[in-house]
């Protein structure tokens, strides 16, 4: 036999032999892919057998559904260079000390955009200042000008306010004496709601004026001065700030029904404020 056939009869046998081991992985691997399909099949029945008669499986299933979609469209904004989508927080309008001074009475929006001018802030928070200043001090049977005027004295409405000796917070209260007051409030930490500190702030003013028995000598107490020759004028600059604020509730706009209107004053076919 002759070289040339040997060597063709070889490469015929190596083909051959080649298609019978392709052939065999083929099947192989269609009968662990089938096997793998028909397994994940069943876990996904089985799973969704038992989720349906498991409500709190079928929850816990939803809920890692949702954080991996979350996960994977933050890791997407996060990589176009948009830090928002992994720190948002949609509900945090809801503790936000903020109201529209439309919402408000009109001599309560006055005197909201009024402080908003003279101290430099935002109206909307000053209206939710204003307004519970109204309520608290109707519940407290105070003037609300009076409040608002130590807050104006206090912290010129900055929540954040700290002097020297530790009182914090618009109405400046001094957090480690009357910490008992914030425990209604969740703790210490309160002095720096706005609102909180307010409601602790005329707390602490109706006892001092109760105590000290008028509005003038109760603003001694209240600034510590009450065993001091003076209080070094806290209570006249208050009670001028209360000056300017009831002066701005006597000049409010009239509600015009004709062009004419006198000094704040109604005249023929104006209603009066």
């Amino acid at each position: 036999m002759r070289a040339s056939d040997l060597l063709r009869r070889a490469g015929d046998a190596t083909a051959r032999s080649l298609k019978v081991f392709a052939r065999d992985v083929a099947r192989g691997l269609f009968e662990v892919s089938h096997n793998t399909l028909a397994l994940v099949g069943l876990a996904a029945l089985t799973l969704g057998i038992l989720a349906g008669g498991r409500p709190d499986l079928r929850q816990q299933a939803e809920q890692v559904a949702l954080q991996w979609l979350q996960g994977r469209h933050e890791a997407r904004e996060t990589a176009a260079g948009n830090l928002l989508a992994t720190v948002a927080e949609p509900e945090a309008v809801n503790r936000a000390t903020a109201v529209d001074p439309a919402e408000l009475t009109r001599q309560q929006a006055s005197l909201a955009q009024w402080i908003s001018r003279r101290y430099k802030v935002a109206p909307e928070p000053i209206a939710a200042l204003v307004r519970e200043a109204y309520a608290i001090g109707q519940r407290a049977a105070l003037d609300p000008t009076l409040i608002l005027a130590i807050m104006a004295v206090e912290s010129s409405f900055n929540p954040f306010a700290q002097s020297p000796v530790g009182a914090q917070g618009l109405m400046q209260v001094m957090t480690r004496v009357h910490d008992d007051k914030y425990e209604a409030f969740g703790g210490n930490h309160a002095a720096f709601d706005p609102i909180s500190n307010l409601r602790v702030g005329v707390q602490v003013l109706k006892e001092c004026i109760q105590r000290a028995g008028s509005v003038q000598e109760g603003l001694r107490f209240y600034v510590g001065a009450a065993l001091l020759e003076h209080d070094g004028g806290y209570a006249a600059r208050v009670m001028l700030e209360q000056q300017h604020l009831r002066a701005r509730c006597r000049r409010l706009p009239c509600r015009v029904r004709t062009p004419r209107c006198r000094g704040g004053r109604a005249v023929a076919g104006v209603t009066p404020p």
